[in-house]
């Protein structure tokens, strides 16, 4: 397994990120220490597109409860990748 595919953990599938997509916005959960530069490398690898600007966002773990017992999620890093021309990534399309 190549690094790019250590680097992209998952797609994020929700309301907001498919609303995106008409955009050219693309939404994937990433490594935490990944940069953008690493990002944009392993995006452009993995779909075989060109992409245009990276913005990272960290994502702070909520506290939940079961019981009396109190634990926390994981903390992690969200990455939104916006597209340059007219490619798209396939795997997004075949969702809508």
């Amino acid at each position: 397994m190549s690094k790019a595919y250590d680097i992209i953990i998952e797609p994020i599938i929700s309301e907001k990120s498919m609303g995106m997509i008409q955009d050219k916005k693309y939404t994937f959960k990433v490594a935490k220490n990944a940069n953008k530069i690493e990002i944009k490398k392993a995006i452009e690898e993995i779909f075989k597109v060109e992409v245009d600007k990276v913005t990272t966002l960290n994502v702070m773990g909520k506290e939940k409860r079961v019981g009396v017992h109190v634990g926390k999620t994981s903390d992690w890093k969200k990455a939104i990748v916006k597209l340059k021309g007219t490619k798209t990534i396939e795997f997004f399309e075949s969702l809508q």
